[in-house]
């Protein structure tokens, strides 16, 4: 199954800051709200030619929360965030691959401490 035709089949918050979908076929998706801040695919946020993050670190609150999640066709969501952003649409294939779990991001030091994972930012 293409990340293009995997659809979400549930969503909930994992643990304070850390979102979950469950996939349509069975993976179980984390996705630390920061983290989809920062990688927004909206035009004011990635350069749609390149794919480079526009958007720094320094740009985004340290305590950025999740107000709203608005289903887009059967294809994307919008994101609506507490700074105000809400034109980034995550097609169900970019958070499939955008996803921070350990099986879709094996590099993940282990002898670092799991909240000061790199992965996480």
């Amino acid at each position: 199954m293409s990340t293009e035709t995997i659809q979400p089949e549930d969503m909930k918050w994992l643990e304070k800051g850390v979102f979950g979908i469950t996939w349509s076929d069975g993976h179980q998706g984390v996705y630390p709200i920061r983290y989809l801040r920062l990688h927004c695919p909206c035009a004011a946020c990635t350069d749609e030619w390149t794919g480079e993050l526009k958007l720094k670190p320094d740009d985004v609150p340290m305590l950025i929360m999740l107000k709203d999640i608005q289903p887009v066709g059967h294809y994307a969501l919008r994101l609506v965030w507490s700074d105000g952003h809400d034109t980034g649409l995550y097609t169900f294939g970019q958070l499939r691959r955008m996803c921070q779990c350990d099986v879709c991001q094996p590099d993940k030091d282990p002898t670092a401490d799991k909240k000061a994972s790199r992965r996480l930012l």
